[in-house]
């Protein structure tokens, strides 16, 4: 293949851009914003189950409280009525005296079992009520560090994204300049090659693999056409000669 010495020099131009388009591709991949969200978004799946745990300890709490509250309340009622009955004097016979005053007592002492058990249950509802309080606050905490690196990281997205989109179109110009086959030649090492299609030579040295050429494989570089198209032997990248190519 043959192409301009100009041209051959532009393909250089060419893949420098797309080194710097790889870079900034790196760079948005990388942005440390990305790790910062998703361990934080992993702390707040972690601070949401948590929460729900809470919560529903609450409510269930809750309805345990009420119905111990309720079981109070029958054995105050049933109580009273049997007290009533008592002050009432209706109740003459001392055996059915003696069982009214027992059953009073006994149910005195299920009251106050059972006050103790609305106690327990309060205390247990008003700590999971302190832990969802609190829990709400750190999610509240967390969803707003993550707004903010979610900000930061759109707005260094979109820094990186206008660049690339400048390097695009300047690449677009220069490759415009370029012979077709060529350019397809380069395109096609470079996805090949690790990005790198082209690649000077400095010094007897392909830039692309960083190994110096052999004396033989200069003698092939130095007696090649200025216009042909040269392949590095050891990366079989297209090698670009310039004034600083040592030969």
């Amino acid at each position: 293949m043959n192409a301009a010495p100009a041209d051959q020099i532009r393909l250089l131009d060419v893949q420098a851009l797309d080194v710097r388009l790889q870079q900034l591709a790196h760079k948005k991949k990388s942005l440390p914003e990305h790790a910062e969200i998703e361990q934080l978004t992993k702390d707040l799946t972690q601070l949401r189950d948590l929460h729900v745990a809470a919560t529903t300890e609450e409510s269930d709490c809750a309805r345990e409280q009420t119905k111990a509250e309720q079981d109070v309340d029958q054995v105050r009622q049933r109580a009273a009525r049997d007290q009533q009955r008592l002050d009432s004097g209706a109740v003459t016979s001392p055996k059915d005296l003696e069982n009214l005053q027992k059953e009073i007592a006994s149910l005195a002492k299920r009251q106050g079992d059972l006050e103790d058990v609305v106690l327990e249950v309060m205390e247990r509802r008003e700590s999971a009520q302190e832990r969802a309080g609190e829990l709400s606050e750190r999610l509240s905490s967390v969803q707003a560090k993550i707004d903010d690196a979610t900000s930061r990281r759109d707005q260094a997205s979109a820094e990186l994204d206008a660049e690339a989109a400048s390097i695009t179109k300047e690449r677009e110009v220069i490759a415009g300049a370029i012979p077709g086959d060529l350019l397809k030649l380069y395109d096609k090492l470079r996805d090949k090659e690790g990005g790198v299609g082209a690649a000077k030579l400095f010094q007897r040295r392909c830039e692309g693999c960083r190994l110096e050429l052999n004396i033989t494989e200069l003698n092939e570089v130095r007696a090649a056409a200025p216009d042909a198209v040269v392949r590095c032997e050891n990366c079989r990248r297209i090698l670009v000669r310039t004034s600083e190519s040592g030969l």
